[in-house]
């Protein structure tokens, strides 16, 4: 372990003189200089919509602001999320264009005044109030965390909006203990995987998961019970345990609202943290929208107090960035990087993408091809067939696009970790 700390510092110590001491370069990756503004490269969604709204362009660089850290991003997370961003199937989105992105870890490359505890050289995670996927970022400094130094880029890219998540679902809202039993859907992603991983850090905890046939052989010692997505899991889980489950955690929404309060022993917590049901296509869909609200068992309170059922939602971004909480998320993370250097938990990164393959990426999250984290490697070089289609230039940048097909039926092998 001390070895392999040593090794990460040095690698840091490296990458900082690599980047001061770099040369603007013509085309490729790094940073450039017009006059006397930096350019970077970022994902840009031009407008809400299909997967040909996104396109690697130079944006100005950001300076840091007062609170602020300025970070040279090396990975970022990819989320459902940002498919819903990108769709524009959020409430009040903001305006177009925009630089998508939550999460990103990297190095510290820059502090704004009043910042305290950080140094320039600081290996970082952070969260973003949009503007992750881009070669540089600033963010408030209570959104920023130091990672351990044997954390890789990648895994720390996938680990705060995941575990944050799961940690506070499992233990700040349903109150997690010995012997209870968890139902989470998508058990192969990247929260189902660290619900999984952190229900085993409590004994004789059981997990029901449901995903994707193709991904129970990879994540079957990880989870109790596993059932194909397309199940009917009420009454699979119900033939292992008549009384049903004491956790419920949905990330679909739609029809599977009432049948997760159906499945809810006495004193059990339905939380829902995501609804994925409403994004059947490329674009957003008023009849998928439509349909998906109108399954949602419309919940009788009286109902909920006669049954002794709790119903909870949990949105970890607008807890971070609309309510203030940003304080007790700081200790939630400080716990979970204590599991991690325990050896109890470990980010799974599915697989690595650079800025140029957004689009297969998006694609892939979408069809729930992953099993656990999809990360843009910022320093990654693009695939050449898939780099022409997502990469603005000079030429092509004001053209419109009516060929998104072509690159996303191209296959990939993607890297797995």
């Amino acid at each position: 372990m001390a070895k392999e700390g040593e090794e990460k510092a040095e690698e840091t110590e490296q990458m900082i003189e690599k980047e001061a001491g770099k040369e603007p370069a013509e085309g490729g990756g790094g940073s450039h200089r017009l006059g006397d503004a930096q350019e970077m490269r970022a994902v840009v969604l031009a407008g809400f919509g299909g997967l040909n709204k996104l396109r690697v362009s130079r944006k100005t660089m950001p300076e840091p602001q007062d609170g602020e850290l300025k970070i040279r991003v090396k990975a970022c997370g990819l989320n459902f999320i940002d498919l819903m961003v990108r769709q524009g199937n959020i409430d009040n989105p903001p305006k177009t264009p925009l630089v998508p992105g939550f999460e990103c870890s990297g190095i510290v490359e820059a502090l704004g005044d009043s910042v305290k505890g950080y140094e320039i050289g600081d290996r970082v995670m952070a969260f973003v109030n949009y503007n992750a996927w881009a070669e540089v970022v600033c963010t408030p400094v209570e959104f920023v965390y130091k990672i351990p130094d044997d954390m890789s880029f990648s895994e720390a890219a996938a680990f705060p909006m995941n575990f944050v998540t799961a940690y506070m679902m499992l233990f700040e809202v349903a109150n997690l203990q010995e012997g209870m039993s968890v139902l989470v859907h998508s058990a192969g992603g990247g929260v189902g995987q660290a619900v999984a991983q952190l229900c085993s850090t409590i004994p004789n905890v059981t997990v029901f998961g449901t995903a994707s046939t193709f991904k129970h052989e990879a994540i079957k010692d990880s989870v109790t019970h596993l059932f194909d997505r397309n199940a009917d899991y009420v009454q699979e889980v119900k033939r292992i345990s008549a009384e049903g489950v004491d956790i419920v955690l949905d990330c679909l929404c739609g029809d599977n609202t009432g049948k997760g309060l159906s499945l809810l022993k006495p004193l059990g917590t339905y939380i829902l943290y995501g609804s994925s049901n409403m994004v059947t296509g490329e674009t957003k869909s008023f009849f998928s929208f439509a349909k998906s609200w109108w399954q949602v068992e419309k919940v009788n309170p009286i109902k909920l107090y006669e049954e002794n059922k709790v119903m909870a939602g949990f949105s970890l971004l607008n807890l971070l960035f609309k309510q203030g909480r940003a304080g007790l998320v700081r200790g939630v993370v400080d716990k979970l990087i204590g599991l991690y250097n325990q050896k109890k938990i470990m980010p799974v990164v599915d697989s690595l993408w650079a800025l140029e393959e957004v689009k297969e990426a998006m694609q892939r999250i979408h069809d729930r091809g992953n099993i656990g984290k999809l990360i843009l490697d910022v320093e990654k070089t693009p695939t050449p067939l898939m780099a022409n289609d997502s990469t603005e230039t000079s030429e092509a940048g004001e053209e419109e696009e009516d060929h998104e097909g072509d690159s996303e039926n191209k296959e990939r092998m993607p890297f797995i970790q």
